[in-house]
């Protein structure tokens, strides 16, 4: 079987595209323990287990723990010994997310477009084979210690990838609800943001859709700026954010001082049931950010007649906004590590092709009120 990827356009669309990509093919976290790791998202977030690998499939090196939820794949793998390249990143940004896997028709082919347009090459094309048959992947370098790697596997009918053994444990919790990646965001150093813009444009083919300066996002203390780039198919969205000048440390700049460098902030992961998905992921202990009472009062003044019990949506947390194409919901957890660096958000588009911009001024007010809470503000 081979992993789910989002088509939520037709496919008459891919050859429009100028570098190809089918979907996001998964996503892999470095972390200090796969096993905790792996069960925390089963728990909380739903996912089920897939496979794995470790010392029981014959890898003395390392051990993945594979998981997944609709049309979304996480890795979670750590080391097996001291000293190695996977223990030094995680020394260095604590958990994180290394690898954006995407799936493409031809991973030798996408490789020498990248390098030829001048991306910095990870490793090249290389074959991995088992009984299910045969997959194609190869890499390239991006901000930070985060890569790209891309994977072809047309030609394969196993669960993951070759190497991979079916993880069949009894622990099984419900799923709740999560269908896609609906894009995932980079913090970067200021003034790297355009250079990551061009990256993306000039090597991948992809194009600027929405741009936010510091008068878009702001609040009293803090400002950031951030572009978003999809790829020709909307399936793939990367927003780009650098910091900008404020009278105190922004999110951004926290993020970057705690995770030593560049990398993802947050995973946005799409669901056609807000409501029962966070009244799930609360049940289980998911933390949320949470804005004043007030933010409710005029909702249905700023946004129009929605779908959703205003009051179910108050008593949650969950965000509000509209654009020409319909509306969104969205919320975003705490940061799900100790140090204050990686978090989610859980996205229900009702038409909405944008991300929230009337949201952005409540949310970084609460996102200050935490880390006024950590000293870190």
């Amino acid at each position: 079987m081979q992993p789910l990827v989002d088509h939520r356009q037709d496919e008459s669309s891919l050859s429009e595209d100028v570098f190809p990509i089918f979907g996001t093919d998964y996503i892999e976290f470095y972390v200090g323990n796969a096993r905790q790791a792996a069960h925390y998202y089963m728990s909380v977030y739903g996912f089920q287990p897939l496979a794995h690998r470790g010392l029981q499939t014959g890898n003395t090196d390392l051990e993945s723990l594979v998981v997944r939820q609709g049309k979304i794949t996480f890795v979670f793998t750590s080391p097996l010994g001291s000293g190695t390249e996977i223990g030094k990143h995680i020394d260095r940004h604590g958990d994180g997310v290394k690898v954006c896997a995407l799936t493409v028709a031809d991973a030798r082919q996408a490789f020498e477009d990248a390098v030829g347009r001048g991306a910095v090459p990870l490793f090249e094309p290389e074959s991995t084979s088992d009984d299910d048959g045969v997959v194609w992947s190869s890499g390239i370098k991006l901000y930070g210690d985060t890569v790209h790697v891309f994977v072809e596997r047309g030609a394969y009918r196993g669960l993951f990838l070759p190497g991979f053994e079916a993880w069949n444990p009894v622990y099984k919790p419900e799923a709740i609800g999560l269908k896609y990646v609906d894009h995932m965001v980079a913090n970067v150093a200021l003034g790297d943001m355009d250079k990551w813009v061009a990256f993306y444009r000039d090597v991948m083919g992809f194009s600027q859709i929405i741009s936010f300066d510091d008068k878009d996002i702001s609040t009293r203390y803090t400002a950031l700026m951030s572009k978003v780039m999809s790829n020709g198919n909307g399936r793939i969205k990367f927003p780009i954010n650098e910091p900008a000048k404020g009278l105190k440390k922004s999110q951004i700049e926290e993020y970057l001082d705690f995770y030593e460098g560049p990398g993802v902030q947050h995973i946005a992961v799409a669901t056609d049931d807000i409501v029962h998905t966070v009244t799930e992921m609360q049940k289980r202990g998911a933390e949320f950010l949470h804005v004043p009472d007030t933010y409710y009062e005029e909702l249905t003044t700023r946004v129009g007649n929605i779908d959703e019990d205003v009051a179910a949506l108050r008593k949650l947390g969950i965000l509000v906004d509209r654009d020409d194409q319909g509306y969104l919901l969205q919320i975003f957890t705490k940061t799900v590590n100790p140090r204050p660096t990686m978090f989610f958000e859980i996205i229900q588009r009702k038409g909405a092709t944008s991300f929230g911009k009337g949201n952005f001024k409540a949310l970084f007010e609460a996102i200050e009120r935490e880390q006024e809470l950590r000293g870190t503000l």
